[in-house]
């Protein structure tokens, strides 16, 4: 009963967003190249790639940066350049600057040697004595989450990004993410299996 309540409560959130235009987007995306490129494949590895990301995931973190700078960083997700640019955007532009970069190809990268085996067992499987949930049961085999769920994509991401994702669960520091599911995986990893997956995932396709 549970599960079907939580099933309905994601698909009630879904249809009240806004519907984007990408064309809009284009253009209301200018100010948002400088960090994550005109293509939505940013240049700077810390930054994460917007191209080819849910729209409805995408949608979700602005409002979550908006909603943390109007909380004072108690509700939602802090930053300060991101919930900085996300307190002017109405609804609307949010959902057209999303529908933009989720129309964009992302790039591809490739997984190191050193860390396919280690990486695929983690991702693949996890680690029931520990309690580590494996990726793919939320990211899908190929990392491109779920869409209706909000499970981002994170296959072609960049490692660093990921990473600091993960350091930020497992903290607190970042909290947004659904009943704390991403804070309970990454609290019980050790810094290596962070680095191993980050380094992993970024080359799933």
């Amino acid at each position: 009963m549970k599960k079907l309540a939580l099933i309905v409560t994601l698909f009630a959130s879904c249809s009240v967003w806004a519907a984007g235009s990408i064309e809009a987007g284009k253009q209301k995306s200018a100010t948002c190249a400088a960090c994550h490129g005109a293509d939505g494949n940013s240049p700077v590895a810390l930054y994460p790639k917007l191209a080819g990301q849910h729209e409805g995931y995408l949608t979700k973190q602005l409002k979550d940066f908006k909603l943390g700078a109007t909380s004072g960083g108690k509700q939602g997700r802090y930053d300060p350049a991101m919930s900085a640019m996300a307190i002017p955007l109405s609804e609307q532009d949010m959902a057209d600057i999303s529908a933009y970069y989720a129309s964009l190809p992302i790039s591809e990268n490739s997984t190191p040697e050193d860390v396919v085996e280690q990486g695929q067992e983690l991702y693949l499987a996890g680690n029931a004595e520990r309690g580590i949930t494996a990726c793919v049961a939320c990211h899908g085999p190929r990392g491109n989450g779920t869409s209706l769920s909000g499970f981002p994509k994170i296959s072609g991401q960049h490692a660093d990004y990921i990473k600091l994702q993960l350091q930020k669960f497992a903290s607190m520091d970042r909290n947004n993410d659904l009943n704390e599911m991403m804070h309970d995986v990454s609290k019980k990893l050790t810094e290596e299996e962070i680095d191993v997956l980050s380094k992993y995932v970024g080359g799933l396709h």
